[in-house]
């Protein structure tokens, strides 16, 4: 457990001063009673698309508090976990001040946002087994740096960071530990979601994009302590999910088994997807993986890249980025799209 953590030394002072705006629906709170709504200047007619969404998303943080064991009040919702990310740093990152660490290879967006924000990204390494090198992390902090961005399962490689590296940053580093969990629902392991109470300054992002097949309705979530949820809250845009993602996101979620029976399909053609690739000659080596998806050095990455193209199949190829040179990301598809992979495969196999 973390003790002496204030996050009012973490949270910029412009954001800790000002007055969040307060959204028509914001003042008015429902009772149950049926009333006309004459408050937020809406067009009267519609087909229930006329009103504003609840800026609060109330029903929905119902149903993940529910599902995931946390409180309402520890739920922010986003427009993807992009505007979640994008809004941690503008609430705890003073622009051309302060500095953030990222572990490459790993999700881009950080970077991306970092720039954007005006805010250093100070880059360590993975160690070549893609865990995170601690010693080096804790060695590039000072008095600046607000945040440290772990995606575990990581993404472009597939692997969970180990639990003794994770918890050695939790408890050494001040500043906020963002652990993206995106792909957790692969998983073997459970996630960090019940250390959110041993730890104030951890924050954890997840998706409904991945396992619960919804990236078109673009859903983020935001688990942390209720002080780190309240400061968000208070920058974020007034209606930032709207009424028809929170509709879809609420009818998802009532299908537990259904998702379910999804995970498990991906997870069984992961484990065929990786056998029948050992097999392929020009791939060298597959690395483990507990997301969807598969990293896979080749000869070749860009050439592969090329002829999968021709062959109509789009994958990723990830030779760009540190410890991946020549490799290519495989999503899981359907059985019959991994057939189709693996077909094409065969046929550019002797290709040169």
């Amino acid at each position: 457990m973390k003790e002496d953590f204030s996050i009012e030394k973490l949270v910029r002072r412009n954001v800790a001063e000002m007055k969040p705006y307060s959204s028509a629906r914001d003042e008015y709170k429902k009772d149950g009673r049926k009333m006309t709504f004459l408050d937020a200047n809406e067009n009267p007619f519609g087909d229930g698309l006329n009103r504003y969404p609840d800026p609060q998303q109330t029903s929905l943080k119902e149903q993940l508090a529910a599902l995931k064991g946390v409180e309402t009040s520890q739920i922010l919702l986003g427009n993807g976990s992009d505007e979640v990310l994008d809004l941690i740093f503008r609430a705890f990152c003073e622009p051309r001040q302060d500095n953030v660490i990222t572990l490459p290879p790993t999700y881009g967006m950080y970077k991306v946002l970092a720039n954007l924000n005006e805010v250093e990204d100070r880059e360590v390494v993975l160690k070549p087994d893609f865990q995170p090198d601690v010693a080096k992390i804790l060695k590039q902090v000072d008095e600046k740096t607000k945040i440290i961005f772990l995606c575990s399962p990581n993404n472009p490689t597939g692997n969970t960071f180990s639990e003794a590296a994770v918890l050695e940053l939790l408890k050494n580093f001040d500043g906020l530990a963002v652990i993206d969990e995106a792909y957790i629902d692969f998983s073997e392991k459970p996630g960090w979601l019940s250390k959110l109470q041993d730890f104030p300054n951890l924050i954890i992002t997840q998706t409904l994009s991945k396992a619960y097949g919804l990236a078109g309705i673009r859903l983020g979530i935001c688990y942390a302590s209720v002080e780190i949820i309240q400061i968000l809250n208070k920058i974020k845009p007034p209606y930032n999910v709207n009424e028809l993602t929170q509709q879809r996101a609420m009818e998802r979620l009532e299908q537990p088994k259904v998702v379910q029976e999804e995970i498990e399909k991906i997870l069984e053609q992961r484990k065929y997807l990786e056998t029948e690739l050992s097999k392929m000659a020009f791939l060298k080596e597959i690395f483990p993986s507990e997301a969807n998806f598969l990293l896979a050095k080749v000869d070749n990455a860009s050439r592969r890249y090329e002829q999968l193209l021709r062959e109509g199949i789009v994958v990723r190829n990830r030779t760009n980025q540190v410890l991946c040179e020549n490799t290519i990301r495989f999503t899981v598809g359907t059985q019959e799209e991994n057939r189709e992979l693996l077909e094409a495969l065969k046929r550019i196999e002797n290709q040169k």
